[in-house]
C-alpha cells in the first residue's frame, strides 16, 4: 500500500462543501464533494454520545492549536478520497463549523458563527496531517481492521460492517443502525446497547444466523435486500411482545434469538404467563429474575434459572443440631431417610460437614427457604431426593 503525507490541507478545504445527515447520524461529503467521510466500512458517528464531550474536545484542540493526530484518506479514484481513519474528528469538525453544535466559551455556549472572527479564523487555518493511502480492497480493509480510532476500539460488529461492506450492509444498517428509527425504543427493552454501535444490527444477524453472523454476512453481502432479516428480527420481536404482556427491565440483552428457536412452537396463554411472571417477581427467594423468562417458557421445570436461594449456615447449623439431638435421644440416624431405611446408616450419626439442608416441601410446590421447611440429610439421600 502506498502513502504521501500531507500537511496542505485545511479545515477550510475539508468543511467545503460538508454535508452530514441527521437521519443516519453520519458525515457524508466534504472537500469540495472530492472526500466521502463515512464509507460504509466505517461506523456511525458517536462522538455526540454522551453530551458531545469529545466532540467538543475536538474543537478545543484546534482551538489551542494541539495536533488532532494522523488522518488517513483512502485514494478511491484521481482526486477522489474516503476517509479510512479520521471520520469522527472530521465530523466533529464539520458539524461545527456548520454551528451542529456549540463549546463553552468562557462559560458561554458558542456555535461556530458566534465565536469571535479571529477564533474563526484560526479553526479554518488549521492544517491536519494526512496520509493518503492508496491500494488494493483487501489491502485497505486490512489495514483498517488494524486501526483505532481515537482511543475507541471498533466493536465485533463494526469490524463486520467494514469486512462485508456492500449493499447489503448498507441497506442493513439504514435500518438497524439508524438511531432515528421508530423502532429503537421498542426493540431497547429487549437488547442491551445503542444503534451507533451497532448492537441492535449485531442481535438481528446473531438470530437470523444462529450465532454464526459472519458467515452468513459473507453469504448476504451482495444481496439488495435484508428482507429475511426484518422479517426474522421482527418474528422474534412480535414474539416476544405476545408471550410477555409486561416489560421488565430484566428481558434486555436475554439470548431471544435461542429462546424463541427452541419455544416459538409452544402455545402459552398471555394471561397466565403474565401472572406467572408477577408472581416469581414478588417471591424473595428468586434471586435471579433474568432467569424468570426462560423457566417460564420451559414449563416451570429447571428451577436452577431462578437461583433460588438456599438456606444460610446459620440455619443448616440449627437445624441439624436440633435433628441430632432428637435421633441420638431415640436411638436412630440424624438423616430421616437413613433411619426409616433397612441399611446400616438407620442408627448413624452424620457430621454436619456430611450432609446437605433440604427443603421438606420443594420450592418449586410452594416451600420456602426458613427454619420451620429445612431438614438435614445425608448427602446421598439428599442428592437422590431432586425435586420430588
Amino acid at each position: 500500500m502506498k502513502t504521501i503525507l500531507r500537511t496542505d490541507i485545511t479545515v477550510a478545504e475539508i468543511c467545503d462543501g460538508f454535508v452530514y445527515n441527521e437521519l443516519e447520524g453520519k458525515g457524508l461529503y466534504g472537500l469540495g464533494g472530492a472526500l466521502t467521510i463515512q464509507p460504509e466500512y466505517q461506523r456511525n458517528y458517536i462522538y455526540a454520545d454522551n453530551g458531545g464531550k469529545k466532540e467538543q474536545a475536538v474543537i478545543e484542540s484546534l482551538l489551542k492549536g494541539y495536533p488532532l493526530g494522523l488522518i488517513y484518506f483512502n485514494k478511491v479514484a484521481e482526486d477522489k478520497f474516503e476517509v479510512l481513519d479520521g471520520q469522527q474528528r472530521i465530523t466533529s469538525i464539520g458539524r461545527f463549523v456548520t454551528n451542529k453544535f456549540a463549546i463553552l466559551d468562557n462559560g458561554n455556549p458558542k456555535t461556530f458563527e458566534s465565536l469571535p472572527t479571529d477564533l474563526q479564523d484560526k479553526i479554518l487555518r488549521s492544517r491536519l496531517l494526512v496520509y493518503e493511502c492508496e491500494g488494493t480492497e483487501s489491502e485497505i480493509k486490512q489495514w483498517f481492521e488494524t486501526i483505532n480510532i481515537a482511543g475507541v476500539p471498533l466493536n465485533k460488529q463494526e469490524l463486520f460492517n467494514a469486512i462485508y461492506s456492500g449493499p447489503f450492509v448498507t441497506l442493513a444498517k439504514r435500518e438497524f443502525s439508524n438511531s432515528q428509527n421508530a423502532n429503537i425504543q421498542k426493540w431497547s427493552a429487549y437488547i442491551k446497547g445503542s444503534a451507533n454501535r451497532q448492537d441492535f444490527l449485531a442481535a438481528a444477524l446473531d438470530w437470523v444466523s444462529k450465532g454464526d453472523i459472519s458467515g452468513y454476512m459473507s453469504r448476504h453481502r451482495n444481496d439488495d435486500n435484508i428482507n429475511e432479516l426484518k422479517t426474522y428480527f421482527n418474528s422474534v420481536i412480535d414474539w416476544i411482545t405476545t408471550v410477555f404482556r409486561d416489560v421488565t427491565k430484566d428481558m434486555q440483552g436475554l439470548e431471544w434469538g435461542s429462546l424463541y428457536e427452541l419455544y416459538h412452537s409452544h402455545s402459552y396463554d398471555p394471561a397466565e404467563v403474565s401472572g406467572q411472571v408477577r408472581q416469581l417477581y414478588s417471591d424473595p427467594y428468586v434471586t435471579n429474575r433474568r432467569g424468570i423468562f426462560e423457566y417460564i417458557l420451559g414449563g416451570c421445570q429447571d428451577p436452577r434459572l431462578l437461583d433460588v436461594r438456599v438456606f444460610d449456615k446459620a440455619t443448616k447449623q440449627s437445624v441439624y443440631e436440633r435433628q441430632t439431638r432428637e435421633a441420638e435421644a431415640r436411638g436412630i440416624s440424624n438423616c430421616p431417610l437413613c433411619a426409616i431405611g433397612d441399611t446400616t446408616n438407620k442408627t448413624r450419626i452424620w457430621a454436619f460437614t456430611e450432609m446437605e439442608a433440604d427443603h421438606v416441601t420443594a420450592w418449586s410446590k410452594g416451600g420456602g427457604s426458613s427454619a420451620d421447611n429445612c431438614q438435614m440429610l445425608c448427602v446421598t439421600h439428599n442428592r437422590a431426593k431432586g425435586n420430588r
